[in-house]
């Protein structure tokens, strides 16, 4: 009994990846994806968003296990087990949607500082990519994830907003609960850029890298997959209270979102003026939360993929090719988001895009997991394996809908 404190202690210090790697889930992408859907369908997705939550926790706390046992991450999994034919493909899948919404949540990052400093988010999106760099390159493992871990906290004020702007509860749990389709651009583009933006790649490929890095033992296998499933089931929960807040405003007025500023508006009822401010608060939290992440797992799967080191806690001359590859992913990422596009409309792109991407990543990350040569006497779970299958299927059903409804002209 008197070691019960200390174990105790050590269990909540080593929470953290399985936190980051959920709530990074809901980075500006998701933020505004599910603004989009509040916006257009009301309440009429929140049952997806539900379904979606135990769907994450099976994808995250499979690519725990992968990235304990084999103590690599995913795309060095693929590379050692398939060839480098086959990572290369996976380097791809990963990368194309990766950039897109690391520009989508540069963008996004920029946008929140507009709302709260007045200035053009253009001019932010460089020192923001410039910023993460340096933490990145400067920091160490430890540091960042212990610095990442508390901006979770940020997701509280959307579960605030849902009960401040007081929605219809009895219409917010018949949506959540009773399945409701309808064959129309809102629902079908609502449910794949769902399914695109919360199962994208970079979430589950780095929690493969934490659970990794962290060198757990085999034995505490079951508290790592536990966390992991934790970490994400909690974000999926912010997941559901945005899509009511925003179905409770923009929704129920019929206020499509197409600016982050529309957007703000959804807190309107909540906070007066300072809507727009609290909003900006929120969105920025998740972009500082969801980039780095997103710039560290390019990275990772570059070096992977190539053979390279492959450390956060290396030095930048004991691994250049994994920090140019991070520095090259943000700088792309800058060039894409100073081009123009809408940053609520990029962000929602992008969640499709990754609906589409993610099938590919998902299926190799299940063979993988009951793979004997790579997971030994520890693969995943036969049930879980299932379970990660199905996952994979629906994503693969959504992606295919949605590919049908746009480029097969419609009665």
């Amino acid at each position: 009994m008197r070691n019960l404190p200390e174990r105790a202690g050590r269990a909540v210090a080593a929470l953290g990846p399985g936190l980051i790697s959920g709530f990074s889930d809901n980075d500006p992408t998701t933020v505004a994806t599910l603004a989009v859907i509040g916006a257009s369908t009301t309440y009429g997705l929140t049952w997806l968003v539900v379904l979606v939550i135990p769907m994450l926790a099976v994808v995250q706390s499979i690519a725990a296990r992968i990235g304990a046992v084999s103590e690599s991450g995913l795309e060095d999994c693929v590379r050692r087990r398939y060839g480098r034919p086959v990572a290369f493909a996976a380097l791809f899948a990963v990368l194309a949607v990766n950039i897109v919404t690391l520009a989508a949540d540069l963008e996004g990052g920029g946008a929140a500082l507009q709302i709260i400093t007045g200035i053009r988010y253009q001019w932010w999106i460089v020192p923001f990519a410039v910023l993460t760099a340096v933490l990145l390159i400067r920091g160490h493992y430890t540091s960042i994830a212990n610095v990442l871990k508390y901006l979770t906290l940020v997701f509280v004020s959307y579960v605030v907003a849902a009960f401040l702007v007081r929605p219809d509860w009895l219409m917010v749990l018949r949506g959540s609960l009773v399945p409701h389709v309808e064959w129309t651009n809102a629902y079908i583009d609502g449910a794949i850029a769902l399914l695109g933006t919360t199962l994208t790649s970079y979430a589950y490929v780095w929690e493969t890298v934490e659970a990794s890095e962290e060198r757990v033992p085999l034995q505490r296998l079951g508290l790592v997959q536990a966390e992991a499933a934790a970490g994400i089931a909690l974000a999926g929960l912010s997941f559901w209270f945005i899509v009511v807040a925003t179905g409770a405003t923009l929704g129920v007025h019929h206020h499509l979102v197409m600016t982050a500023q529309d957007a703000a508006d959804a807190l309107i009822p909540v906070a007066g003026r300072y809507a727009g401010f609290l909003f900006g608060v929120g969105l920025l939290g998740s972009a500082l939360l969801a980039v780095p992440v997103l710039a560290g797992t390019s990275a990772y799967v570059m070096a992977e993929a190539f053979g390279w080191r492959s450390s956060l806690d290396a030095a930048f001359t004991k691994a250049p090719g994994f920090y140019g590859s991070l520095i090259a992913s943000l700088a792309l990422g800058s060039g894409i988001a100073l081009a123009g596009v809408s940053p609520i409309k990029l962000l929602f792109i992008s969640g499709i895009a990754g609906g589409i991407a993610t099938p590919f990543t998902l299926a190799l990350m299940m063979l993988i997991g009951r793979d004997a040569k790579v997971m030994g006497q520890n693969p995943i779970d036969a049930r879980i394996a299932v379970a990660g299958w199905a996952v994979t299927g629906v994503v693969v059903v959504a992606a295919a809908a949605y590919l049908y409804r746009t480029f097969v002209p419609q009665p």
